[in-house]
């Protein structure tokens, strides 16, 4: 029998879990002021006049003003000597007010009104008459497009040059609360393993994992999961119609949460039972196929060579050195933050070297068609001695969790 894996029930693994989340700290102001800075000099740097922060993950991430994008206009116009001012349906200014954590100049429009026409005038208010403007890269495209039509003297580029340089290089204190929630979804996912049992349905294991991160201090539960048994584990993403837990079965566990708006990503598969001898082959491959992914993600070392690196090893295996089946059918790996997958991403040709600060899944998954599928997901960052894991990568099939002595 697989150590850690099955002999306890939901209750008594639930008792167990405590609030984990004392002690971290979200972002504060200066670190907020600091990337408004940068971007600001990055503008700057690119002779761009303005940079539009839309709704959403780039507006929190600059300002610390958490609001959902949708069909209205919210977001901030970051001027180039880094003034920020904030563009609101008037409706909206007082429940703006609550979430804004950054101080700068609001200016509201009725529904009636055009803010894009609202853009034009804050720019001439400004001295801006023309030149560049940096658009946040996740604009949907109607606010695009009413934003070129509205401003014809002004050039619109994609901004994504100037969020994911300052996005993908994580500070000490974005690294201690990802840190915290890799740890928090480590925890959740050892209690998940002792929960399976033979017949166990994947949404009883689901709710189980969700309850269980609320249970260790995440009030919004599990921010994602995807549980696979059998055969369903060679679809990364799952199944329409998940089968329930057999003897001997394949388990994968894919889940995580968010904690202070950055979130956690891990990827557990172990056997139920006893593992044949093909499960140890696969298991053991794909192991060492994520260290050789590791050991390449130098300082310096380009994110494609990463991906390259464990595709070397799959092929000395015996599998496919591309994205055919048996193998590997996606990148390597792909960067987290704030948003579950976001740059850099470890896949072929990715001319991204790596730097301090930067944070990256690593998980070359293994998918064997008609049989089954394993991945060993784990996240390093990168440091001045070059990477170190979040979590460590699970041992050993027989042992996943490091439990014997």
């Amino acid at each position: 029998m697989t150590i850690g894996v099955g002999g306890s029930t939901i209750t008594a693994e639930l008792d167990k879990i405590q609030d984990m989340t004392t002690g971290v700290k979200p972002i504060g102001l200066a670190e907020y002021k600091a990337r408004i800075e940068k971007a600001a000099q990055l503008l700057r740097n690119s002779n761009w006049n303005a940079l539009y922060i839309n709704a959403g993950t780039n507006l929190h991430y600059f300002t610390g003003t958490a609001w959902n994008p949708s069909e209205r206009m919210v977001g901030a116009l970051l001027l180039s000597h880094g003034e920020i001012v904030y563009i609101v349906p008037r409706f909206e200014e007082g429940t703006f007010l609550k979430f804004r954590q950054i101080q700068g100049s609001i200016q509201c429009w009725e529904e009636h009104e055009s803010p894009y026409a609202l853009v034009n005038q804050i720019l001439h208010q400004h001295g801006i008459d023309q030149g560049h403007l940096a658009l946040d890269e996740n604009c949907p495209y109607f606010l695009v497009d009413e934003l070129q039509q509205a401003n014809a003297s002004f050039q619109f580029e994609n901004g994504g040059a100037i969020t994911r340089a300052c996005r993908m290089l994580k500070s000490e204190a974005e690294i201690a609360i990802i840190q915290r929630a890799k740890d928090i979804t480590l925890t959740v996912q050892k209690a998940a393993a002792r929960i399976i049992r033979p017949g166990i349905s994947v949404a009883e294991v689901t709710d189980f994992i969700n309850r269980a991160h609320i249970k260790a201090g995440i009030p919004s539960g599990n921010y994602f999961c995807i549980v696979l048994f059998g055969e369903d584990s060679q679809y990364p993403h799952g199944v329409s119609k998940p089968q329930n837990l057999v003897e001997n079965d394949i388990v994968l566990v894919d889940t995580g949460c968010k904690l202070h708006g950055y979130i956690s990503d891990i990827t557990r598969t172990y056997v139920y039972g006893s593992p044949t001898e093909r499960h140890r082959e696969i298991w053991n491959l794909e192991k060492a196929a994520q260290q050789a992914a590791f050991e390449a993600a130098q300082l310096g070392t380009l994110c494609g060579a990463v991906d390259d690196a464990a595709r070397k090893v799959i092929a000395a295996g015996g599998l496919s050195p591309d994205y055919e089946l048996p193998g590997l059918p996606h990148r390597v790996g792909h960067g987290t933050g704030m948003d579950i997958h976001e740059y850099p991403y470890l896949v072929r040709g990715s001319q991204i070297p790596l730097e301090i600060g930067m944070v990256v899944s690593n998980e070359p998954m293994l998918c064997i068609p008609g049989e089954f599928g394993i991945r060993h997901e784990d996240h390093f960052y990168m440091t001045e001695n070059g990477p170190k894991w979040f979590t460590q990568p699970m041992p050993s099939i027989d042992d996943p969790f490091g439990i014997a002595p």
